[in-house]
């Protein structure tokens, strides 16, 4: 199992273990699952209760989706998206724990302003070098993940000579930049970024090896929910990887990946109950 379980976001700490769910929230129109569906506030509250009700520890909420070949959105659009659903979040369930899923700098920063406890971030303030910044100002819970490219070029003929082994100097890199900056090591987890910047046979390397990452003590922050690679694998349509998806969350979680980042919370919370009910006799 994974060895480190104690997360610290802005404001508290978080046990990781058994296992944390992470609730998306797209407010997006283009977001590859379900793009268009919590635009409007009283939808993307709906979503808020859902995920609340289902048993998600913490919601995501992202306003730019970072699909393959997806558009970028200005500052402003993206804190129109986001900030309006936080506050309506925050002020019905104040006790909360909400992570703002961007890249921007100036929209983590009002997110955090508003009450917002995590920040995910795709590129490792490499977007946006002023990130990196806001990280070390309010020292939030942080999602250090990687991505080769960018959304809009990352899937165009990705090469690595040994993914796991590229992504492990990456995260060296990273975690030693973060904590020489005053973040201490215990705010941060990290996703080796599944389906950005990688092909099939590379998500499935790093799944199939998920453990060599145990090597920083943090823990795994997966994100594997509905994407391509099951369509790759299995033919499997949007709306149709659903089981898919399962299986994979529960193979990750007996290897010892504490955090899911996942669309059906529900269903998801069965899972790893069943895990956890299976191999912590």
């Amino acid at each position: 199992m994974g060895k480190e379980s104690i997360w610290k976001v802005r404001g508290g700490r978080l046990d990781t273990t058994p296992f944390l769910i992470v609730g998306i929230l797209n407010a997006t129109p283009d977001s590859f699952y379900d793009g268009g569906a919590y635009l409007d506030i009283a939808k993307a509250m709906k979503r808020v209760d859902q995920i609340i009700e289902e048993g998600g520890d913490v919601i995501d909420i992202g306003g730019e989706s970072t699909r393959p070949y997806s558009k970028r959105v200005s500052v402003e659009e993206e804190k129109e998206r986001v900030l309006p659903v936080i506050k309506a979040a925050m002020e019905k369930y104040p006790e909360a724990i909400i992570s703002i899923d961007t890249y921007k700098a100036q929209v983590a920063r009002e997110a955090l302003e508003l009450g917002v406890k995590i920040v995910n971030d795709v590129s490792a303030w490499e977007f946006d070098p002023e990130l990196l910044e806001v990280i070390v100002e309010y020292k939030p819970g942080y999602v250090l993940m990687h991505s080769k490219g960018r959304p809009e070029n990352m899937q165009d003929g990705p090469f690595y000579k040994n993914v796991i082994e590229e992504i492990k100097a990456f995260f060296e890199k990273k975690l030693n930049i973060l904590v020489k900056q005053g973040v201490p090591e215990e705010n941060i987890v990290l996703d080796p970024g599944i389906g950005f910047g990688k092909l099939l046979e590379h998500n499935l390397t790093i799944l199939a090896n998920i453990e060599k990452f145990f090597v920083f003590d943090r823990p795994i922050f997966m994100g594997l929910s509905n994407k391509s690679m099951w369509e790759k694998l299995l033919g499997l349509e949007v709306g149709k990887r659903q089981m898919a998806t399962q299986v994979a969350t529960a193979l990750m979680a007996e290897k010892g990946v504490y955090i899911h980042r996942v669309h059906e919370v529900k269903e998801t919370r069965h899972t790893l109950t069943i895990v956890k009910a299976l191999t912590c006799q």
